[in-house]
């Protein structure tokens, strides 16, 4: 299918699929009404589309209306079960640091860094540890940018709150550690839908390093499918995959007990191309980009499973909505 034919059976498929879970699906299995599986498109070698369906392992009768998507679109499905999605955070469900243990076993980036620069440890003062991921400009001021859940964590976070690098699980303190603070956010509500997960702290030093392994990266680009990518975050460092769907609706990601399961729209799925995972927990935050150096998202979840190697799949805000959300630009 072209695209445009590609959009159209998706608009069908999910009407579909909603109808199928008013008559099928406990509401033990579902998340303010909308069944745990996400649609949108999955690219193809020779340039077309295909529906792209992903569902969780472990509900039955999720699984049972996937089934019968796939035969009621025909061949041109591809089907993946994902596992749990959750945010990737540094164990979420804390927000007291962690035993160095953990720091340990992290290949990025997790000790104190000066300056600033992209796939660093960073995080509000009462969350564990994620990843800045990018330098904005708002106003003519430079920004870090990373998740929602990564620098401001909770609902009760406000404006001014004490970022600190490295996060908390790290060993970061304040007032020692402190290099900015929280100064916009796009809030998070327990079963709103949403698009992007992300935030900006005003950085106290304005010096930073803005580059990456591909050097400086100033530019963005819609994601089309099939792109390989990278990223370096605080977690895994770098690593590279593949952009396996774009536009995938009814992603429903896991936030703790205080925000539950939220469902996000227009998300970009990653696989590894490596032996290893693309992301793990404390690499929320990371900027994807091309290996030409353009960015296309903010990663923010990854699957329990999936992917060609079996290590997850991650999922990313289109960067182009990450910013203007936000009213910023890059660096």
């Amino acid at each position: 299918m072209d695209h445009r034919k590609a959009r159209e059976t998706k608009a069908q498929a999910i009407d579909y699929a909603r109808e199928l879970t008013a008559q099928l699906v406990r509401p033990s299995e579902v998340t303010g009404g909308e069944p745990a599986l996400a649609i949108g498109l999955a690219p193809q070698p020779d340039g077309s589309y295909v529906l792209a369906v992903r569902y969780r392992l472990g509900l039955p009768s999720v699984r049972s209306i996937a089934r019968k998507l796939v035969a009621e679109v025909g061949q041109d499905v591809d089907v993946r079960r994902t596992g749990r999605i959750r945010t990737l955070a540094d164990d979420p469900s804390k927000v007291r640091p962690r035993p160095p243990v953990v720091t340990a076993r992290a290949l990025g980036e997790t000790g104190r860094t000066r300056p600033l620069r992209p796939g660093i440890s960073i995080a509000h003062v009462d969350v564990t540890a994620g990843t800045l991921g990018a330098f904005v400009h708002k106003d003519g001021v430079v920004h870090a940018l990373s998740n929602y859940h990564v620098l401001s964590g909770s609902p009760r976070a406000r404006v001014g709150d004490v970022i600190v690098q490295p996060g908390p699980a790290d060993g970061g303190q304040a007032p020692r550690d402190r290099v900015g603070t929280l100064a916009a956010r796009v809030d998070l509500e327990a079963e709103r839908d949403a698009t992007v997960d992300c935030a900006i702290a005003l950085l106290d030093d304005q010096e930073v390093d803005p580059r990456y392994p591909v050097g400086r990266i100033t530019t963005t680009a819609v994601a089309l499918g099939g792109e390989e990518v990278a990223k370096i975050g605080r977690t895994t460092s770098v690593t590279r995959g593949r952009v396996t769907a774009i536009e995938l609706d009814d992603v429903v990601v896991g936030y703790g007990e205080e925000l539950g399961e939220i469902r996000f729209d227009n998300q970009i799925e990653v696989e590894s191309t490596g032996s290893g995972p693309f992301s793990r927990g404390g690499d929320s935050g990371a900027l994807v980009y091309r290996e030409d150096g353009v960015a296309l998202g903010l990663l923010f979840a990854g699957s329990e499973s999936g992917g060609d190697n079996g290590t997850g799949l991650t999922y990313i805000n289109p960067i182009d909505a990450v910013l203007d959300a936000l009213g910023v630009t890059l660096v």
